[in-house]
């Protein structure tokens, strides 16, 4: 939990980085252990049984509820601190909403089957570095965003094997991409997307 801010206004208990949680561990390397089993435990559950919705905000605000309601009583609500991590700064909280309302009805505007192949991978870059840019919660971003994709390129058509990535190699090009420069997410995209090959798939999507 590397974020940069003032603990004191960062529902943290007093005198600790460690967030207040619903099995008031104080520890912070413990809650950290307890919230990567739990969320690995729901990761796995929700590869099997995806949840349904409409790729919208609603939907990424629901799948960051199920992660992590057993821990945080604001699982699924947006947070109300500023904060930045490893120099990247994170959209403010008070334009959350208001910008990735933006963001998902755009993307959901695309017609991603007229596009070429390089800018489909553009758009999902794009759409990929600019939910990272908002950060809409307090903890958890990265998690809910890939099990997002997962769903929703699945949804399209595609599957993504965000496993097979080095995690470190990700970082650096979520960050290159926070600079404005998306060649590193973009190739990252273009290696880990595969189709489908399942019968009756009737959508071609790269």
């Amino acid at each position: 939990m590397s974020y940069s801010m003032e603990t004191s206004v960062d529902s943290c208990y007093e005198g600790t980085t460690c967030l207040i949680n619903k099995l008031n561990i104080r520890d912070e390397q413990l809650l950290q252990e307890t919230e990567s089993a739990i969320t690995l435990a729901k990761i796995s559950y929700l590869d099997m049984n995806p949840m349904p919705g409409a790729y919208d905000f609603a939907h990424y605000r629901a799948i960051h509820r199920f992660l992590f309601s057993d821990l945080y009583d604001w699982a699924g609500e947006l947070r109300t601190v500023d904060f930045s991590k490893k120099g990247t700064h994170f959209m403010a909280a008070e334009r959350i909403e208001e910008s990735a309302n933006a963001c998902f009805a755009r993307v959901a505007a695309l017609d991603f089957a007229a596009m070429e192949s390089d800018e489909r991978i553009e758009e999902i870059a794009d759409f990929y570095s600019t939910l990272n840019m908002i950060h809409p919660f307090r903890e958890g971003n990265g998690r809910t965003q890939r099990v997002y994709f997962t769903q929703w390129l699945r949804h399209m058509g595609y599957e993504v094997e965000f496993s097979s990535i080095d995690p470190d190699i990700f970082m650096f090009a979520t960050i290159h991409a926070a600079q404005g420069v998306l060649d590193d997410l973009k190739d990252i995209f273009a290696e880990l997307l595969f189709p489908q090959q399942e019968m009756g798939m009737q959508q071609t999507f790269l």
